[in-house]
């Protein structure tokens, strides 16, 4: 049995005891995660309908419906029936002609997917029907990655450190935030990323304490912070990474604040234990930065999931006491950020393995100080 074939069958147990006759997804994720065929249907319709009681069957946009029986036939063909729809036909009509309206009077749907457009039009060729919600159950699932996502996820993040390594040959004297996001991008793609995983961020001196700061013509200066936070799609997972330099030499309270977020992510990464509250991770970086007397600079939780989505679950924040399990990743990213000053962050990606972290990510921490003519 394949791990398509796994969690199809983990569906089925899930409509039977939440006593549903019929799952329709529709998230492009979540149809991936399920079936293996990865589409980005845009504003066509796209949904797999699963049954306990019979075949699933996949709906695709008409253009992707030969692209769809080759994936599917890669994975095992337990997939064998794709209907295409057209661009003029009415979806929802479909999927009651190929039988969905067939028994369901009980639809399991991702209700923090599906819009409430989507739903009433479905509700329409299903008269009568109640809708409940699968999308946790799918989240669930995701929670714990397998060795092959595991896998994957690394090629991904071996090939953004390669980036960061090369892009940093980039940083010269009157560089600007942008043209160094444009470096990173091109290099991205010239070593075989499918994406960015998010909009990549370099923020120079005083930018680089917003944590969500929009790179722009801001010139790398020496004397100042230096922070890159970039990551790449690869064959459907992400990597995420933050590392923060110093241009030319620091300040004591420069080093200071650098020496301090090392030490919180450090304390963070000791944290994770399986059978522990996720809780227990920020409050360790925490702890280490206000022990520090930098409390109030840092802003944000110290991670989150990570994997088909750059922020997916779990949430790793001072309140959630869900407890660690083995399989989960997760980003462990403290920082400190003082206005005026700049600011700091250092990131990697985890994997919750039975005896404690595993770091994915390798790309050196210790203060770097990067040396430019200017």
């Amino acid at each position: 049995m394949t791990i398509y074939q796994q969690r199809l069958h983990t569906i089925k147990q899930e409509i039977e005891r939440v006593g549903v006759e019929a799952a329709l997804l529709t998230s492009p994720l979540s149809v991936a995660y399920v079936s293996g065929f990865v589409c980005e249907p845009h504003e066509r319709f796209m949904g797999l309908v699963v049954r306990p009681d019979a075949e699933p069957v996949l709906f695709v946009p008409s253009l992707e419906k030969d692209k769809a029986e080759a994936e599917l036939s890669a994975h095992g063909d337990f997939i064998r029936k794709v209907i295409a729809i057209s661009d003029t036909d009415n979806p929802y009509a479909r999927l009651s002609e190929a039988g969905l309206g067939t028994g369901v009077k009980r639809l399991a749907i991702e209700k923090s997917y599906m819009r409430v457009q989507e739903a009433d039009r479905l509700a329409e060729v299903l008269p009568g029907v109640q809708f409940t919600d699968i999308g946790d159950a799918i989240v669930r699932l995701r929670l714990h990655k397998s060795e092959e996502e595991v896998a994957r996820m690394e090629i991904a993040i071996r090939l953004v450190e390669e980036v960061l390594a090369e892009g940093l040959k980039k940083v010269r004297q009157g560089v600007t935030e942008l043209e160094l996001v444009a470096e990173l991008e091109y290099l991205m793609k010239k070593k075989g990323a499918d994406a960015p995983s998010f909009d990549t961020m370099v923020l120079a001196g005083a930018n680089s304490a917003l944590p969500h700061g929009v790179p722009g013509m801001t010139k790398v200066q020496e004397g100042q912070f230096l922070l890159f936070d970039l990551g790449v799609f690869k064959d459907g997972y992400c990597s995420d990474i933050t590392r923060t330099f110093v241009v030319g030499e620091p300040t004591e309270e420069m080093e200071r604040i650098y020496q301090t977020v090392l030490a919180a992510e450090e304390a963070a990464i000791q944290a994770v234990q399986p059978g522990h509250a996720l809780a227990a991770v920020d409050r360790a970086a925490r702890t280490t930065i206000t022990g520090a007397g930098y409390g109030q600079y840092f802003t944000h939780r110290v991670g989150h999931g990570l994997g088909l989505e750059i922020h997916e679950a779990p949430s790793v924040h001072g309140e959630n006491q869900t407890p660690m399990e083995a399989g989960m990743t997760f980003t462990i990213e403290p920082g400190i950020y003082v206005p005026g000053l700049g600011g700091v962050r250092i990131e990697d990606d985890i994997l919750v393995t039975e005896s404690g972290a595993r770091v994915l990510t390798a790309f050196p921490k210790e203060l770097t100080k990067l040396l430019v003519q200017f």
